[in-house]
């Protein structure tokens, strides 16, 4: 069913639970009541069992511009630090969390222009898929801002330091096509396909096993954080709970016979 709420839409079908942030008319740009609504969201899917892929995207021409700036002048927020404030920082942080740790397979769907703080968001999910002809950028230095939403620390685990540091450095802007050269998104798409391909790949994550997707998650997150030797003793000896093994083995060998 669709779920709407003032800033974001949330469509779940079929085991995927899709989430768009919902305000065109200011390129998806970022709110604290958007953030608000999205962790009070984002919870529920979580915990949801009948939800195994969890899909991120934008309305209209943008996946998120990044921070509402006019908002952040209306609250009279001080950015001389060049951040973006602590009560915004906080419930930014906590989405991203939420997502990064979800048991739930989190795919980005970048379907335009996707910005600073929007790119620290698509970065958080496991997998990004992006329109040939969306444009992203890392633009904090354009204005005079710091990342704190993660943007040093997880964007060079795509992409290596010195690729990192130059997008931001230069503020440049590249396209769906070459966030795939840079290894930013798995593959691009023409924006009328867009939907459809990562729909496909959606739905094969979710006739696959929710706790073994829940296990990987847990595991390849330690790949990132830990040492090989620590990571390797960490596979061999952390244990899950994965109850359909049993049904799902009885399936395949029915199969067999």
């Amino acid at each position: 069913g669709i779920i709407m709420n003032k800033n974001i839409k949330i469509n779940i079908s079929n085991k995927i639970a899709e989430i768009t942030l919902n305000r065109p008319e200011r390129m998806n740009a970022i709110t604290i009541d958007l953030l608000q609504e999205l962790k009070g969201e984002l919870i529920t899917i979580n915990n949801n069992d009948s939800v195994s892929v969890i899909i991120l995207t934008g309305a209209g021409k943008a996946f998120s511009a990044g921070v509402d700036l006019r908002q952040l002048e209306a609250n009279g927020t001080d950015v001389s630090s060049g951040g973006v404030g602590k009560e915004l920082d906080k419930h930014a942080n906590e989405v991203i969390k939420l997502l990064e740790d979800s048991p739930k397979a989190v795919i980005s769907k970048i379907n335009g222009f996707c910005f600073t703080g929007g790119l620290e968001l698509a970065l958080s999910a496991d997998l990004i898929y992006i329109a040939n002809e969306a444009k992203l950028g890392d633009t904090h230095a354009i204005l005079g801002f710091r990342p704190s939403w993660g943007l040093t620390q997880r964007l060079p685990k795509y992409i290596g330091i010195a690729r990192a540091k130059e997008l931001s450095f230069t503020a440049k802007t590249i396209s769906g096509i070459q966030a795939v050269e840079y290894g930013i998104a798995l593959e691009a798409f023409p924006i009328n396909e867009l939907d459809s391909r990562v729909n496909e790949i959606a739905i094969k994550i979710s006739k696959n096993s929710p706790n073994s997707i829940r296990a990987y998650k847990d595991l390849y997150f330690a790949a990132s954080n830990k040492g090989l030797a620590e990571g390797l003793e960490y596979e061999a000896n952390t244990s899950y709970d994965i109850p359909e093994v049993k049904e799902r083995v009885q399936e395949f060998l029915k199969k067999l016979r």
